[in-house]
């Protein structure tokens, strides 16, 4: 009896925790703008699609300005500006530098529409292998939730989750089942360019 109570508990928690995960995926996937910090520890990157907003200067006012691969973007009179490894904060300082040689006074602010340079993969033996935009503070747990889960053939406790950090790469391995049966210190949380491949 209290092994079937245990038993019952388990899948309880279980499937509340991929509820949860798939919750939040059909949310990241609806947002239309993402719902990242754009706070101070946010570097923009390649693929960023950002907002100018220049106040009162409609002319200067860009609702999607792309990051390009060579990291820079283009506002009319300041020509090539380098975005790529900036804050938002950053970057609205040097537009309004720029700007202020043709407009009185400029107010510039720069909004994180999109953030295109995040992204995580997926790879092996899970039922949708491939990229996903990171919108969110999302976990390998809820990572396999947006990847709709495991094939039957899935190695769970091989799983491994390939890192580049400071231009060093990191390998960690992850156990799905220990994660699943409580330890919940070891569902990690996903970086820009994290791999992971369920062998």
């Amino acid at each position: 009896m209290f092994k079937s109570n245990l038993l019952k508990c388990f899948f309880c928690s279980f499937f509340i925790l991929i509820n949860v995960g798939v919750c939040l995926a059909e949310n990241v996937v609806a947002a239309d703008k993402a719902e990242v910090s754009t706070s101070g520890d946010y570097k923009i990157g390649v693929g960023d699609i950002l907002q100018v907003t220049t106040w009162k200067e409609e002319d200067l006012t860009f609702e999607k300005v792309i990051v390009r691969i060579d990291g820079k973007i283009t506002i009319p009179l300041l020509d090539d500006i380098q975005a790529a490894g900036s804050t938002t904060m950053e970057l609205k300082k040097v537009i309004e530098t720029g700007l202020a040689e043709f407009v009185e006074a400029p107010t510039v602010t720069v909004t994180l529409a999109n953030p295109g340079s995040q992204k995580y993969y997926i790879l092996g033996e899970v039922l949708q292998v491939g990229q996903y935009p990171l919108l969110k503070k999302l976990t390998v747990v809820q990572a396999f939730a947006l990847a709709k889960g495991f094939t039957e053939w899935a190695s769970k406790d091989e799983i491994i989750l390939y890192r580049r950090d400071n231009g060093k790469e990191k390998m960690i391995k992850i156990d799905y089942d220990d994660i699943t049966d409580g330890e919940l210190g070891n569902d990690i949380q996903l970086k820009a360019d994290d791999i992971i491949i369920v062998p």
